[in-house]
């Protein structure tokens, strides 16, 4: 895989290491690009890592794709936006985004390898089978470090009671013997939730919910530690009266694209939306 990165001024005089590790490269791929041949070049003059750059240096970056590909199936998902570095998808629920035991041939990996032969799927953020909305994927592994941690996401919830909206700061760790499900406990990692009501009924509350952090569950967790489960969200006390899955959809994704710069996506509104009264979202 192909890749250019333009020094800055900001970058000017610094070793390419230096660069690389500002930009979000790994340590495991830069060594990666020293160890293969014509990794890494300026005007196609081999460049070290020790080397340090000028202003306006174009440093071309090429090593193998690595890892298996995704399996290819028949199935199609809503693309929100692409460029050449990046594509957002619109997951619907019901859908893994990686294929696993159970489920070989119905993922989002699945569809990104129909639609891209050849590329390694490397989704940036990840949604649970049940939540819908954006997924943010990289075609590279270049794009894949420079996207890392430097986006933000937006989510819709429905919740089943009504909060008062404001900042869930609570650790959240593995529940003890299981696998999949998470707690707030106090040896938990740091955990924070920004969340504001904006539609309400006697029995739900519509929110739109920032996370500050990005741990597993954890808008779910959150909201069940404060005693307002995610509507049909089984696992963690939701009521399961008008949803059969986890009221959670991914909205809006921003980011800076390694080719087109500051990018925001939005997802149409789900339908669990219908549940509460119009409101402006």
């Amino acid at each position: 895989m192909l890749s250019e990165i333009i020094i800055t001024s900001a970058e000017e005089g610094l070793t390419l290491g230096e660069v690389l590790k500002r930009r979000g490269f790994s340590r495991r791929l830069t060594v990666k690009l020293k160890h293969t041949e014509g990794g890494i070049t300026r005007q196609g003059v081999l460049l070290r890592t020790v080397d340090r750059v000028a202003c306006g240096d174009r440093v071309r970056l090429c090593c193998p794709e690595a890892g298996l590909p995704a399996q290819t199936a028949e199935i199609s998902v809503p693309v929100l936006y692409e460029d050449g570095a990046v594509a957002v998808f619109d997951k619907p629920p019901d859908m893994p985004v990686h294929p696993s035991l159970k489920h070989h041939g119905d993922t989002l990996g699945n569809c990104f390898a129909a639609m891209y032969p050849g590329l390694t799927f490397r989704p940036v953020n990840r949604l649970d089978k049940d939540t819908s909305g954006c997924v943010l994927t990289a075609k590279s592994q270049f794009a894949a470090a420079a996207l890392q941690g430097r986006f933000e996401k937006e989510y819709l919830a429905l919740c089943c009671g009504h909060p008062k909206g404001g900042i869930i700061n609570a650790p959240i760790a593995r529940e003890e013997h299981s696998l999949i499900k998470r707690c707030v406990r106090d040896d938990g990692k740091a955990a924070q939730t920004r969340f504001e009501v904006i539609a309400e009924t006697e029995k739900y509350s519509l929110c739109r919910v920032m996370p500050v952090t990005g741990r597993t569950h954890q808008i779910r967790v959150h909201f069940a530690y404060i005693g307002c489960p995610l509507a049909g969200d089984e696992l963690y006390g939701g009521s399961l009266e008008d949803m059969s899955r986890q009221a959670l959809h991914c909205t809006r994704l921003s980011f800076i694209s390694p080719e087109a710069g500051a990018v925001t996506v939005c997802s149409p509104e789900p339908g669990f939306v219908s549940l509460v009264r119009t409101a402006d979202i």
